[in-house]
Formats: structure tokens, C-alpha cells, sequence
């Protein structure tokens, strides 16, 4: 029985589960280009952004409230990564139950921004 156990527990590591996010490569920053959409920390709580990315880069995100940031995705040593109008951080594009997701992470942890992810828009 232990070893029936063993084998089980064994297989369920071997093979992918559907559902669960996996982190994509980013070759080109055109990857990036499209609608984009998600919750995004504020000075009174979280505020529902859009987000519209260029395919060089460029992007340009709002809130209801009317709060503007651009700024640009690039690629350094492989990595993605952005700077805007309020931080600089870490980016990283995975997909997880067919929904593709862009995670932004500003570097300064003081920033008024917080880590933000937003859902690609079909």
C-alpha cells in the first residue's frame, strides 16, 4: 500500500496540472502590445486601471479617477522590466486558467505603488 502511495505522490509531480500559472519567456516586448486591465493601489484604496501597451514598449494606464502614468517595458539581460512616470520595477507575464497575466513589481518598496497585476483583454 505505502509503495502504491509512493508512486501516486510521485506521478502527480511528474505531470503539468492544467490550471496552474506558469511564468511565460519574454523574447519581445511586442508580446506585450494590447488592452490590459486590473486593480491598482491608490491614495484611497485600490482603483480599477486600464492599461494600453504600444508594440514598442509604451504604455499608458488610467483610472476611473482619472490618475495618468505612461512609461515603457523593456527587456535588460533577458529580464522584463519597466519604468514609469512614478517607479521603476520588475515585470513578468504568466498565464494560469487561460487568463494572461502582466505582474508589475516596483523595485522602491516605499513607493506608493504595490505589486499590480493586470489581465490581458480579449
Amino acid at each position: 500500500m505505502r509503495w502504491h502511495l509512493a508512486l501516486l505522490l510521485a506521478a502527480s509531480f511528474t505531470f503539468p496540472v492544467d490550471g496552474v500559472a506558469g511564468e511565460k519567456q519574454v523574447a519581445d516586448v511586442k508580446e506585450l502590445a494590447g488592452n490590459w486591465r486590473g486593480w491598482v493601489r491608490a491614495e484611497s484604496g485600490q482603483e480599477f486601471a486600464t492599461m494600453v501597451v504600444e508594440e514598442d514598449g509604451f504604455y499608458k494606464a488610467s483610472t476611473a479617477r482619472g490618475t495618468l502614468t505612461q512609461g515603457m517595458f523593456y527587456l535588460r539581460d533577458g529580464k522584463l522590466r519597466y519604468r514609469s512616470t512614478r517607479t521603476t520595477g520588475t515585470t513578468s507575464l504568466s498565464e494560469d486558467q487561460g487568463k494572461t497575466i502582466l505582474t508589475v513589481m516596483p523595485v522602491d518598496r516605499t513607493a506608493d505603488t504595490g505589486r499590480t497585476e493586470f489581465e490581458r483583454v480579449k
